[in-house]
This record gives structure tokens, C-alpha cells and sequence, in this order.
């Protein structure tokens, strides 16, 4: 075909030849345009129209220049052959019309390009055709079809028309579908149409085979024989890697190659590059065997040097430097680590007499030891200034006001002052001592104003909180007595009667302890008393509810009863353990919560009354507790012991000590928070009493700043026992302490 193609062009070419061409002008000459009349235009437009063949272009002609003449010669015979060509085709065409098997095509002009085209009629399949040939209506292309989710086609149709989105069904219907229909499962979404196709077996099969990692083509086989394609005589060059020729570089020098070799000799000629020199190898390599190879690190420290001989160990020491007798019979009797030197002094009168040293091994060995165990590095000091580490904390005079003053003094003539108790407004102080004797008397000025005698030494005495009643507890040997101060405005006392000595009494409840009233030797005695159980013992602290009503009790008694808790207003009793570890040595409600502090002599437990469920254990590392105090905010604790420890607690962060303050030189005997002001105290049996500041933020992300402001010293140490209570006026930055030397001090700022 390209041969016939190649004639073709050749007659062509030769025709235009035979034509005349018109003369040229100077202008079209000079510039290269043919310049065309418009009667030639129109000629050429009409012999272009007729004209509807391509010009084909030629192949090139690989033949030489010798054989273009033969192939001038050869042209008239090819003109003959190809008009004998036309002439078969013509008659071939008229065989082939009559088994035509397409659909003939008509000739249309194209509404676009306004050019004729030919149109084939449709193609109708019959119903055994395969639906492979089946067009997809929609022709949208490889474009997302989420586009599309908000409209109600799906794309466009071959003719530009819009391909509308097929309904289906919800979620019920498709399980519906695979009920009724059990082949439902073979079917696969479409994106494009947007419907379910089903899947032909063979789909199926490459899907199984895909999901056991299978190869997908059912004629693989993966263990056929091996074909050797490049291997034995003859098969070297059957399949070429590629057709491309043979690159010049394959028999031409390279340049590159050249300069590079060029550059080198160069270096070599002018002495820039020197080969290296054969080693002659019998020359003999002289070392010195003792030398150290060189190495970066610093020099090894010398060994110590032995200590030197003294005086008393010469042959022949001066007489201060013998011993005596008694200082040899005590050499000789104390052990070889002990002695302050390890030989006598000896007198000879001349150096041949000394006899042959007894020690010499020892000593070589000793000295053996010392070059052994001598310290090869040598260690920085560090140059850190002792103040530096000191926290800076602010002074004392910008944290005022604190007690720093003793104001005044109340004694106890006959025995020392184990508890008191400073009333909510501040202005009256409680004290018993060992004696049985209960005072009361005014802070302000320090007068008695009233005086109690009870039947044992008192153990602990604490005023109600309620601002409407007035009145406190004093705790004696298994009994509670309740006091009412005199000089009370009458409300004040009316309310107090009613409430500790009703005229209708609650109704009786079943328990050990006994509640009795008194009124008529009120003014004298107590007007309430609470008989403990047997062998409880002496109460050793008291502490109240923050609403006044309840009152917690414990004794000294090592038995599970000696915590209990006592309800004024329906005179109820009750123990709120059955079962606790430990001894109990405190008690203390919270302040804000429904929480209850149990101190044991190690532990400290939280407890929730509402739920009766244990919340938290304080773990603070003391010994034995023997103080505890909770902060007004009820978020920190602190516990002291016998140990001379204090330990805050921040409940919020752990269970273990914040902090732990060692001021104290000997036990602690009572720690208590400021209730207004950022202050706490503690006492102890040295005699002293500390002065804090503990200002606690709103922040949880900021620590709570304690700082020491004052030592308190005003009570003497008595049988071991310093001071033995400390309590807060609660108006004022003011501090009552009570010792073992029978004193009360007010400290005032």
C-alpha cells in the first residue's frame, strides 16, 4: 500500500511539473510569496474541493543516488500497472456490496462544523446478545461522583442529557431484597449508574481468589516449568532488549575520559602527586617497649605519699616521748583499731642493738593496700555560695500582725495546766489543771471570774461555736461536765437553759452512756453531765461540729470505745466505729464537708459520714501522732508528734507530707490553725511555742507559703513537759498557751 501510495505521489508531482508556471515578479522573487489573482484563488478553492484525498507523505527513500535513474526508467511502467490496479479494485468493490454485512451509513452535514460526516443507524441487539456491548448512559468521565450528591442526576447521557439518579429503597428494603432473592449477595454498587449489577461467575471467582491471596487468573500455574529464553546456542540475541542501534560511544574515545587521565599526569609531572615509595622490609622497627601510647586523657594522679617518721619512733626518743606503765598496760589492753598509734616508743642506747623490725610485712602491706585503694580521680568542688540555697522568703516585719509579746499571765497554784479553751467571741478563757480546779477569767485584763471544783484532774475543756449559746465542756474521769459562764445577757442565758436542760426532754434511747441534768446547781456545777461507759478513762480531747449540735469525744482508753459522739439536742450517744485499726488518738470534723479526721498513731484516716465509706489514709511518717489540726478552708492538715515532726498535708495533691518543719527540739505537744488569720502555732516540751505564717491560695497551681515568724519563750519545763496546749483567740491575732509550770500566757501583737 505505502508503494502504491509512493506512485501516486510521484505522478502527481511529475503532472505539476509539465504545467507552466507564470512568470514571477521582482517583489515575489525578493520576498518568497506567491502573490495570486482572485480568478486563481477561486480555481485553486474548486480543484482543492474536488481533491478530497489527503496527500499521503511520502516514505523516505533510502535508496543512493545511483539508482534514481533506474527508478525514472522504471516510472512509465508503474503508471501502466497502477491503472490495471484501479481497475481490480473497481470490480473487487462491486463483489463486496453484495455480502455486505453492516448497516450502510448515510451522509450527513454536521450542525456543529456545518462539514458532512456519516452516521451510522443504532445497533438493536437481540436478546442472545452480550451485554458487554451495552454503551453506559452515563458519560461523565473519571470525575467523583460525589459532585453529584446534591442533585438529582447522576451526569449526562452521549446526546448531553441528563442521566436521572435511580430510586432505592432504605436499609429495610435491601434486607428485604436479600431475603427474597438469594442471590442478592452476588451483586456489586455501581458509583457510576448508581444501582446494583450482579456479578458474573467469573467476577465471583477473581473476588474469591483475591481474597485468599490467590493469583486472580484461573489459567496461572504457579509451579510450571521454567522456559530458559536466553539460555543454549542460538537464543543469545533472539529477543533484544531493545531495537535501538549500536550508541558511538561504544568504539569512541571519551573526552571526558581523557581530560581526567590529562589532569592527573600533569599533577604528576610538576611533583603535586607522589606515588608512594616501596617499603623496604628488612629494615628493623626499633621501639622503646616502656612507653605509654599518647592518649587524651589527663594524667593519672600520683599515689600518696607514706607519712613520715616522727620523734617517738626513733631508736633513741627523748624521754617525754616513752610511756609508762599504766599508759602501756592500757595500750596493750585496748583494740588494734582503737589505739591512737600502732607501735611503743622504744630507748636503745646504739643503733647495733635495735633488733630486726616486727612489722615489716604489716606495713608493706598496709602500704600496698593504700596504693590500691587510693582515689585515681580527682574531684571538682563545687563553689556554692551556703546562702544561695536558703529559700528567699518575705520578712517577718511584712507579715504582721503575729503574737510577739507576752501580755499576760494566769496561774494555777497547785498543779499544771493540761487543756483550755478561749471563747468564739475571745473574750473569756477556760483552763484545768491536774488538780480538778476549772477557772474562768477574762482575756483582756487576766481576772478570775468564776471557779469550778471537779472530782479529778481534767483532761480537756472546749467552748461551743454557737454565737447565740454560751457554754463549754470540760472532760474529767468518764464524765463530761457542761458549764455555763455567768454574767450572760438574758437571752443568752434563757436560750443556754433551754437548750442543755429543756423542760421536755427527747425520748430516752438505748445506750451506755447516761445523759443527767442538773439545773438547780447550775450556778455552782455543772447544769449537764454525760456519764462515759466504764474504765473509758479520761478524755483526752474534745472537738465540736462546726454547727454546734454534735460533739465528738475521745478517751484514753486503748478499747474500741473510746471514740463517741454525742447530739445535744436529742442527748443521744453512739460510737461511730465497731472496729478500728489502731489506737485513737484524735478526732476532728471537717470543716466545710461531712468529713471526719481520725488520727491513729501512725495513720491519719478520712472518712465520709454521709457515706460511710473510708475516702483517703494520710500516710505522715511519724512515729506517734500526737497532735492534728485542719485548716479553715478544709483543703490542708497538719500533724505533729512525739517525734518533733510537723507534716502538712495538702488533701488535693497526695497522701503523702507536702512539707515537713523540724523547729522543735523535743516532742510536740499542739499545733492550731488561725480561724481569720493566715497564722499557725505549735508548742512543744522544750518550752517554746512557733509562730508560723501559712497564707494557703485560691490557686491550686500556686504552693501554700509558710514562713517561721517567731519563737514564743515565757514557760518552764517541768518533769519533761513544756508547753501542753496552744488555742487562737478567734478575733484577734492573739495566742493563749498553757504549760506544765502551771502558768497561762496570753501572747499578744
Amino acid at each position: 500500500m505505502a508503494v502504491a501510495d509512493l506512485k501516486k505521489s510521484h505522478k502527481k508531482r511529475k503532472q505539476r511539473e509539465d504545467v507552466e508556471e507564470p512568470e514571477k515578479g521582482a517583489f515575489e522573487e525578493a520576498v518568497g510569496l506567491e502573490m495570486l489573482s482572485d480568478e486563481e484563488k477561486d480555481a485553486e478553492a474548486e480543484s482543492d474541493k474536488d481533491d478530497n484525498e489527503v496527500d499521503v507523505f511520502p516514505e523516505i527513500d533510502t535508496r543512493s543516488d545511483s539508482e534514481d535513474e533506474d527508478f525514472e526508467d522504471s516510472e512509465d511502467e508503474d503508471e501502466e500497472e497502477e491503472e490495471e490496479e484501479d481497475e481490480e479494485e473497481d470490480e473487487d468493490s462491486g463483489e463486496d456490496s453484495d455480502l455486505q454485512i453492516f448497516p450502510k451509513s448515510k451522509t450527513v452535514v454536521s450542525d456543529i462544523t456545518g462539514q458532512p460526516k456519516r452516521v451510522f443507524p443504532e445497533i438493536e441487539p437481540d436478546y442472545d446478545s452480550d451485554s458487554s456491548t451495552e454503551e453506559d448512559p452515563n458519560r461523565v468521565g473519571n470525575v467523583p461522583m460525589h459532585w453529584y450528591d446534591d442533585l438529582p442526576h447522576i451526569g449526562y447521557d452521549i446526546n448531553g442529557k441528563r442521566v436521572l439518579r435511580p430510586a432505592r429503597g432504605d436499609e429495610l428494603d435491601k434486607f428485604l431484597q436479600t431475603v427474597e432473592d438469594p442471590s442478592a449477595w452476588t451483586a456489586a454498587f455501581d458509583k457510576n449508574t448508581q444501582m446494583d449489577k450482579p456479578l458474573s461467575a467469573e467476577e465471583l471467582d477473581i473476588i474469591r481468589r483475591l481474597q485468599a491471596g490467590e493469583n486472580p487468573d484461573t489459567n496461572y500455574d504457579p509451579y510450571e516449568p521454567t522456559v530458559e529464553w536466553f539460555t543454549g546456542k542460538g537464543k543469545e540475541e533472539i529477543m533484544p532488549l531493545s531495537s535501538a542501534p549500536e550508541p558511538k560511544r561504544r568504539w569512541l574515545p571519551s573526552k571526558w575520559e581523557k581530560q581526567k587521565i590529562m589532569k592527573i599526569v600533569r599533577a604528576i609531572r610538576q611533583g603535586r602527586i607522589i606515588g608512594s615509595k616501596p617499603t623496604s622490609s628488612d629494615k628493623n622497627q626499633v621501639y622503646a617497649i616502656w612507653n605509654e601510647p599518647p592518649s587524651n586523657q589527663p594524667p593519672p594522679l600520683p599515689a600518696p605519699k607514706p607519712r613520715l617518721p616522727t620523734n617517738s619512733e626513733s631508736y633513741n626518743p627523748p624521754e617525754e616521748y616513752l610511756p609508762t606503765d599504766a599508759e602501756r598496760e592500757q595500750w596493750e589492753k585496748t583494740e588494734p583499731e582503737d589505739r591512737e598509734r600502732d607501735y611503743l616508743p622504744q630507748k636503745y642506747s646504739a643503733l647495733r642493738l635495735v633488733p630486726a623490725y616486727d612489722r615489716f610485712i604489716k606495713e608493706r602491706f598496709n602500704r600496698q593496700l593504700d596504693l590500691y585503694l587510693a582515689p585515681r580521680i580527682q574531684r571538682t568542688k563545687l563553689n556554692i555560695d551556703p546562702n544561695s540555697l536558703i529559700p528567699k522568703l518575705p520578712s517577718p516585719s511584712s507579715l504582721k500582725p503575729f503574737p510577739n509579746y507576752k501580755s499576760l499571765k494566769f496561774t494555777h497554784a497547785k498543779g499544771r495546766v493540761r487543756c483550755l479553751g478561749v471563747s468564739p467571741d475571745g473574750a473569756w478563757v477556760a483552763s484545768g489543771d491536774e488538780e480538778g480546779v476549772v477557772s474562768l477569767w477574762e482575756v483582756n485584763v487576766g481576772r478570775e471570774v468564776k471557779r469550778w471544783k471537779v472530782d479529778s484532774k481534767v483532761g480537756a475543756i472546749e467552748w461551743c461555736p454557737r454565737t447565740d449559746v454560751s457554754f463549754f465542756v470540760a472532760g474529767i474521769e468518764e464524765k463530761l461536765h457542761f458549764f455555763i459562764p455567768p454574767h450572760l445577757t438574758p437571752a443568752v442565758s434563757n436560750l443556754t437553759q433551754s437548750l442543755l436542760a429543756p423542760a421536755t426532754l427527747p425520748p430516752a434511747t438505748q445506750s451506755a452512756i447516761k445523759w443527767t441534768s442538773s439545773a438547780a446547781s447550775s450556778a455552782d456545777g455543772s447544769i449537764l453531765t454525760i456519764n462515759l461507759p466504764p474504765a473509758s478513762g479520761l478524755p483526752k480531747q474534745l472537738t465540736w461540729h462546726r454547727k454546734g449540735d454534735y460533739l465528738a469525744s475521745v478517751s484514753s482508753s486503748e478499747s474500741q470505745g473510746g471514740v463517741w459522739m454525742h447530739q445535744i439536742s436529742r442527748r443521744h450517744s453512739q460510737a461511730p466505729f465497731k472496729k478500728i485499726k489502731g489506737t485513737v488518738q484524735l478526732v476532728l470534723f471537717h470543716p466545710t464537708k461531712p468529713h471526719f479526721f481520725v488520727a491513729t498513731q501512725r495513720y491519719v484516716r478520712l472518712y465520709n459520714l454521709a457515706e460511710q465509706k473510708l475516702l483517703k489514709t494520710l500516710m505522715p511518717g511519724i512515729k506517734w501522732i500526737s497532735s492534728m489540726d485542719v485548716h479553715p478552708s478544709g483543703d490542708h492538715v497538719i500533724v505533729g508528734g512525739y517525734d518533733r515532726k510537723l507534716c502538712w498535708f495538702d488533701l488535693e495533691l497526695s497522701d503523702k507530707p507536702y512539707k515537713i518543719l523540724r523547729y522543735h527540739t523535743r516532742a510536740i505537744r499542739s499545733l492550731q490553725f488561725h480561724p481569720t488569720y493566715p497564722l499557725f502555732a505549735s508548742s512543744s516540751d522544750d518550752g517554746s511555742i512557733q509562730v508560723f505564717h501559712a497564707r494557703v491560695y485560691s490557686d491550686l497551681m500556686t504552693d501554700p507559703l509558710i514562713v517561721p515568724l517567731k519563737i514564743l519563750r515565757g514557760h518552764d519545763v517541768r518533769e519533761g513537759l513544756g508547753v501542753l496546749q496552744v488555742k487562737w483567740a478567734s478575733r484577734q491575732p492573739w495566742l493563749v498557751s498553757a504549760g506544765a509550770d502551771g502558768n497561762v500566757l496570753v501572747w499578744c501583737s
